[in-house]
């Protein structure tokens, strides 16, 4: 067993629980009233007498020698919600907690650095890591116990608040030696996690290990990967569709394209109000976790995306669409930036604004449509929604698709396939008008620049692909909106936006993502002011967040110290700040020229090459980067005399080819480019007999130029 495990199971078996029980107190407004942070906000009434990460918090610790209650979450968490209402909106809890500890409220999606570091912690010392994040720790930001979710009483063998904090109060007074030596193993083995020692370069068989994986965990019945829950990790099917181009192996594509369709037709997917929900608690996709994420929504329309230009299934261009106008209806701030979230949660229940009885259905549509929808959606008259503490049917039902073919559906309803999908269409929208008048659940407006910077990077690609401008506005207002609000006079990025103010400490993944979102719309739009942008934030990250053995630190060298600056490069539910930096750094070192970005790409890749080699799956963008680098990679530049009619032809023609290895670059030939500046090699690429000419490279090597777009088609096509 791990050793930091024994740690804490040690403190939860010797800690004696002689603490007393308080009378309760008055709630009032504690500080985190002036936060701009809505889960921070959520827990303003609570009588937990709440501190933000702040120096007052830690000197008050410190002063009154007083061990600090950590508390990380976010806003649509739904055991933050169940531990908020269990623990901390109850006085008796509260005053035991003010009693004993300085309690300090953290936003994990704002404070990312703090959230890695101590559920690295966590993880180690339970074997297992969530929300609500609970740590119990030093003035000196020393952790000695950690925890997630933790209820008023105990329920099995899970200890109770009422029974915790006395122990953890205890053992402050009576363990110190015990502390002491737990906080030298704790900080040893975060030293250790956070320490890159150069390894070898990567290789092919690293690419072929993640997909033995996938392939090994594989759902051939309904997709995705592994057992329930199932996350949709849309990283991997990126990395899953390009290994199955470039190493013709059809069986990849059958794994994105099964895992793809499923998820479409499960509840997992808002049926009524378009958009992905965060995961699936069952392997059918049916039965999600309500919150909706904006990340979710860029990296899944990133996905299909990608699937729908290699596969040309026009159903995957169409969820695209479906997710893009879920985001830009609900989730866009009226200046352009992308809010944060939307909760699982209304009327105090997970689930309960988006679930719906047969009868609902009925009094909306009519009996007739009512009763196809409720079969089209699956409904059973006891409800396919169950209560997640007993288990037992609600009546509710999730609307999901059926599973078996529609032409099935098609006879069993007796109806003919165009009357079906009208009947759909607009019941649909009706069911969505009903739902508009319901509560809605909280919406986390919070605007982040790492997730914006996440959805730009799929607007700008989906206008290239589907070859719709106002995606590629929409990701040209966010990127202004960033740009106005959260960016500061030195050109530096800030975390957040929330009601016209900015602020907080940027980390890895506002500048990682953000270059990623700039660098798709400079291919989308040939403005040259966005190619610019990214170089210049690639080198503030450079400065500001590079570690000389390779790899990035999550946050920058002015950041507040912890106990050990933390580096992360596991991908999750999105890609890894480190991943993104890596496929930045390549794509810039083919797109200028300047073989400083490559070389720096190649050092992040080998500060992590026994972590990818030991879980390669745990590294599918960064595999993604290396592939991007290593496997028909390409270089085009277009030059021309402006967009006429033919060229702008051209280009479309170009961008419809699945590609995804080449960097394309135009160069106007009829106005100064500031393109030569940032791309030197293209200078000497210039217009032959007055056309628009192609120059297609393999690592700066260029192929003879032309004016026939057949030819660089055929080219790509090798």
């Amino acid at each position: 067993m791990n050793k930091l495990i024994l740690i804490n199971l040690f403190f939860l078996t010797i800690w004696s629980c002689d603490g007393k029980t308080m009378n309760k107190s008055k709630t009032k407004q504690n500080r985190l009233a002036q936060s701009q942070s809505p889960y921070l906000l959520q827990h303003a009434s609570n009588p937990v007498d709440w501190f933000p990460w702040s120096d007052e918090a830690f000197k008050k610790a410190k002063d009154e020698n007083k061990p600090i209650f950590l508390s990380i979450g976010y806003s649509t968490c739904h055991w933050c919600h169940v531990m908020e209402h269990e623990s901390f909106e109850d006085s008796t809890v509260a005053d035991l907690m003010n009693e004993n500890f300085v309690n300090i409220k953290v936003d994990r999606e704002e404070m990312p650095e703090v959230d890695h570091l101590y559920m690295s912690v966590c993880q180690a010392m339970t074997g297992r890591g969530g929300w609500p994040l609970t740590i119990i720790m030093t003035p000196d930001k020393e952790p000695f116990f950690a925890g997630t979710y933790f209820p008023k009483t105990g329920q099995g063998k899970r200890p109770g608040m009422l029974q915790l904090i006395p122990s953890l109060a205890n053992a402050w007074e009576t363990k110190q030696k015990e502390i002491q030596k737990s906080i030298s193993k704790i900080q040893d083995y975060l030293i250790q996690i956070n320490t890159s020692t150069p390894g070898e370069e990567w290789d092919e068989a690293m690419i072929k290990g993640a997909f033995t994986h996938f392939a090994s965990s594989y759902d051939p019945d309904y997709g995705g990967f592994g057992r329930a829950p199932k996350f949709p990790s849309p990283h991997n099917l990126i990395l899953l569709l390009r290994y199955g181009k470039f190493y013709d192996d059809p069986n990849a594509l059958k794994m994105v394209d099964t895992t793809l369709h499923y998820m479409r037709l499960g509840g997992m997917f808002d049926q009524i109000g378009l958009g992905f929900h965060r995961y699936s608690t069952d392997k059918r996709w049916l039965l999600p976790h309500f919150e909706k994420m904006l990340y979710d929504q860029a990296m899944l329309s990133l996905a299909y995306i990608e699937a729908y230009h290699l596969m040309d299934n026009e159903s995957y261009a169409s969820v695209a669409r479906e997710i893009f106008t879920y985001v830009l209806r609900d989730m866009t701030h009226e200046d352009g930036g992308f809010y944060s979230a939307e909760d699982a949660d209304s009327e105090g229940e997970e689930g309960t604004f988006y679930v719906w009885t047969e009868n609902e259905l009925v009094d909306i549509l009519g009996k007739e449509n009512g009763k196809i929808m409720a079969k089209v959606y699956g409904f059973k008259d006891s409800g396919n929604f169950h209560d997640e503490a007993t288990g037992q049917a609600t009546g509710k039902n999730i609307p999901f698709l059926s599973l078996q073919p529609q032409k099935d559906l098609i006879k069993k309803l007796d109806i003919k396939a165009d009357k079906l999908d009208k009947i759909i269409n607009e019941s649909r929208e009706k069911l969505f008008k009903v739902r508009e008048t319901r509560i809605h659940p909280l919406k986390d407006d919070k605007i982040l620049t790492d997730w914006n910077g996440l959805m730009i990077a799929s607007l700008a690609r989906a206008g290239q692909i589907l070859n719709d401008e106002k995606y590629i506005n929409a990701a040209e207002k966010a990127a202004e909106f960033v740009n106005d609000n959260l960016t500061n006079k030195e050109g530096k990025l800030i975390k957040r936006y929330r009601l016209g103010n900015a602020g907080l400490q940027p980390h890895l993944d506002d500048y990682s993502f953000m270059i990623w979102g700039l660098l798709n719309l400079y291919e989308a739009t040939f403005k040259t002011e966005y190619f610019s942008r990214a170089i210049d934030l690639m080198e503030i990250m450079v400065e500001d967040f590079s570690d000389e053995d390779g790899g990035f630190y999550i946050g920058s060298k002015d950041a507040e110290k912890l106990m050990v600056r933390a580096k992360d490069s596991f991908d999750s539910a999105i890609p890894s700040g480190n991943s993104v930096a890596a496929m930045n750094l390549f794509r810039l070192g083919k797109m200028t020229g300047n073989t400083k970005w490559t070389e720096l790409g190649e050092k992040t890749l080998k500060a992590f090459t026994e972590q990818a080699k030991q879980s390669p799956n745990g590294f599918s963008f960064m595999l993604t980067a290396f592939m991007f680098n290593q496997k028909n990679s390409k270089e085009l530049v277009i030059v021309s005399n402006g967009l006429d009619e033919k060229t702008e032809d051209a280009i479309k023609r170009v961008k419809d080819t699945y590609a995804p290895n080449m960097v394309t670059l135009f160069k106007d030939m009829s106005k100064p480019s500031l393109l030569e500046k940032i791309a030197p090699w293209t200078e000497a690429h210039s217009l032959m007999d007055n056309k628009p000419t192609f120059y297609l490279c393999e690592d700066f090597s260029c192929k003879r130029p032309t004016t026939n777009i057949k030819t660089v088609l055929n080219y790509l096509n090798e």
